[in-house]
């Protein structure tokens, strides 16, 4: 999962996933580390969610992701984080450009 994360970020495209049996379709933004735990900070664009509604910014513990597949849709690149509502990462894996 790890280098389809990366690839995902790197080439600016969609992601489709399970999430606490959630289907999610997202762009991937920030791939990092958090409190000893990798962590996935994605535009969710598609599919269901639990917390509200979408499209909206949602970090992600990846233990918890399953059946992630790389789409060939792309996204056009980063968008403005929203301010104060996602704390930093430890240390970046990988982010947008």
């Amino acid at each position: 999962m790890d280098n389809i994360i990366r690839t995902a970020i790197a080439s600016k495209k969609l992601i489709e996933f399970s999430y606490e049996q959630k289907h999610r379709i997202a762009e991937p933004h920030v791939y990092g580390i958090l409190n000893g735990k990798r962590q996935l900070l994605v535009y969710q664009i598609g599919g269901q969610s639990s917390s509200g509604n979408l499209p909206n910014w949602r970090r992600m513990d990846v233990s918890k992701i399953s059946n992630m597949q790389m789409l060939d849709d792309h996204f056009p690149g980063r968008r403005p984080y929203p301010s104060g509502e996602h704390s930093s990462f430890d240390t970046v894996l990988a982010v947008v450009s």
